[in-house]
């Protein structure tokens, strides 16, 4: 008799990734240019995809050319743009508040693409994230800007696409080649956009290239790596719930290491993520 793992070590895993993306507004903030939110999303995925590539040494075959670049696109490029124009023309916390729809639509989405039931808990888990993510970040009088909005969700959307297509779509190859053709497809399609629409970037500070080296290979090739991982061992929506982490790492890190202030209400808001995330884990292993 073919005894049942536990998925706990595969959750743990794989909320490592959320927890790392945490960091990701203050190394922006702290270490990199300003302005140039293309150029530092391709820095971020092309060099790593690249360096992940010359590792694995393996390429796409037949259709999964085609699937790397549609996974590219939906995980990283659109993503990756659709986020920067949410978080330029909304504040934070709205474009945070935004973002957090995504598990839901990736439960919607589940059932849809792959079949996977809709579990109440796991809808009740998602508005309990979205909730304690507004608390974390929202503010009163909060502006409401119509296009950012629509970016905003529009990232969601083609974020939670690219969970769902990933655990569809199992590569023949390891999570690390899957990793890698990603990033790199996702680099590649960022590039003339970037090019286009953007100025050159000055000559890079000590502290830019740290920024970009933690941003690429910590922030995208490691986390990615260990992201889809955990969507080809465990469902969906309990990956994307794990997303809520990355809200509340960095309420922490800019209470820790920027000296922001931590409010009641946001301290409210770190339990019902931190709920939201039990019950998420919870629905998925509830039969």
């Amino acid at each position: 008799m073919k005894t049942k793992t536990s998925p706990l070590p595969d959750i743990g895993l794989t909320a490592i990734a959320p927890a790392i993306w945490g960091s990701t507004y203050l190394v922006t903030t702290e270490f990199l240019p300003h302005g140039y939110p293309l150029t530092v999303a391709m820095l971020r995925a092309l060099p790593a995809g690249i360096v992940l590539l010359l590792i694995v040494r393996q390429l796409p075959q037949g259709i999964w050319w085609m699937r790397a670049i549609i996974l590219g696109a939906l995980n990283f490029s659109f993503f990756w743009a659709m986020l920067f124009v949410s978080a330029y023309r909304l504040p934070g916390g709205v474009a945070a508040t935004v973002g957090a729809i995504q598990p839901l639509i990736v439960v919607m989405l589940a059932r849809l693409l792959i079949g996977t039931p809709v579990k109440t808990l796991a809808i009740v888990a998602g508005a309990i994230g979205m909730a304690g993510v507004g608390l974390l970040v929202l503010t009163p009088g909060a502006a409401l800007d119509p296009i950012g909005i629509i970016a905003g969700i529009a990232g969601a959307v083609s974020m939670a696409f690219g969970t769902v297509l990933t655990r569809h779509w199992t590569p023949p190859v390891s999570s690390l080649t899957f990793t890698a053709w990603q990033l790199t497809a996702g680099g590649l399609l960022l590039l003339p956009v970037a090019l286009l629409f953007e100025p050159a970037l000055p000559a890079p500070t000590a502290a830019n290239i740290l920024g970009i080296v933690w941003l690429g290979l910590i922030g995208a090739a490691f986390t990615y790596l260990l992201w889809f991982r955990g969507l080809s061992k465990l469902e969906p929506a309990a990956v994307a719930s794990l997303g809520f982490l990355s809200p509340l790492v960095a309420t922490l890190l800019g209470w820790g290491v920027l000296g922001q202030n931590l409010t009641v209400v946001q301290i409210v808001g770190m339990v019902a993520v931190l709920a939201s995330v039990w019950l998420g884990q919870r629905a998925q292993m509830t039969r």
